[in-house]
């Protein structure tokens, strides 16, 4: 079920098509076209019995609630998101005719949509490459990039740190590549390319940093619009029981009508996702209160 209504900026819902048809305000909040690209981005994609790859990374009860429940998104919130659409449309038009863009692959457990294939680096290897239009702050987490204390050789002279060596904060690289779900999902899509019997050399992630020219990127060592990240293989045999998993839970909830366990923490991104980042958080916590209810009264009934 995709979203059906719009929350306009005063904190009212609308209907999406009552919204497109006649604004309820005395002006609307961003021009129609915008209006109607966000209602496309939120439609339901029509994959048939199929889930996508980037369904089934998402947590099982996120993505439950959204296509069994009527709910509502913020325009303003999917800008960013639309970004990538943007994004992957430019570099489709640019494309030549040796390569492979934009093509939705599927097998028996999940389908794709690759974002480019072919000799794209010009070092005459089939390269998967997968666009990501992403933040300075998770950019610099991908790229390894972390802050350590360095100590400056001052001290503190009065105050409770008096005696204390002054340190300051220092971007250091080779850290951890924070990469995973990006890493799943491209070599779901390599499994896809190879299954359909194209040949992946390597795979890379190419990071669109959309606020790369703001200080605070800067204070994040992430200084250019654009960085490739290679990607290494993961198992076919761990990739493959992974989703085969993911899709027994989300079937199993479809078929039962049973709300799913709660995000793992990486699919909430401990839990910073729910609030800010999850269109159906309000079903979800809804729901939650429910069970709870529910369950005091049982409790009440048993004593």
């Amino acid at each position: 079920m995709p979203a059906t209504r719009f929350i306009c900026p005063n904190g009212d819902q609308v209907g999406i098509n009552q919204c497109l048809a006649e604004c309820p305000n005395a002006i609307r909040c961003m021009g129609k076209p915008t209006l109607e690209a966000v209602a496309n981005s939120v439609s339901d994609r029509k994959l048939g019995n199929k889930y996508s790859v980037t369904e089934l990374i998402s947590g099982t009860r996120e993505v439950y609630l959204k296509k069994t429940t009527d709910y509502a998104v913020d325009p303003q919130d999917q800008i960013f998101a639309m970004h990538g659409t943007a994004v992957h449309s430019i570099c489709e038009k640019h494309s030549s005719s040796f390569t492979l863009t934009e093509v939705r692959l599927s097998n028996d457990i999940f389908t794709g949509q690759i974002d480019a294939y072919g000799d794209l680096l010009g070092n005459g290897k089939n390269i998967l490459l997968d666009y990501k239009v992403t933040s300075s702050f998770k950019a610099a987490m991908a790229l390894g990039y972390y802050k350590v204390d360095e100590p400056t050789g001052e001290f503190y002279k009065t105050g409770a740190k008096k005696g204390q060596e002054k340190t300051k904060k220092v971007v250091k690289t080779g850290g951890v590549k924070h990469i995973l779900e990006w890493a799943i999902q491209i070599n779901a899509y390599r499994m896809l390319l190879e299954e359909h019997n194209f040949k992946v050399d390597d795979m890379h992630i190419q990071m669109y940093v959309r606020d790369y020219s703001l200080r605070i990127a800067a204070e994040r060592n992430v200084e250019k619009p654009i960085y490739l990240i290679k990607v290494n293989k993961i198992s076919d045999i761990w990739i493959k029981r992974y989703f085969a998993i993911k899709k027994r839970r989300l079937e199993e909830a479809m078929a039962t009508e049973v709300l799913p366990v709660f995000c793992s923490k990486r699919e909430s991104w401990n839990g910073r996702k729910c609030q800010d980042y999850c269109n159906v958080f309000k079903a979800c916590k809804q729901a939650y209160e429910e069970q709870n209810t529910a369950a005091n009264v049982e409790e009440s009934m048993a004593a």
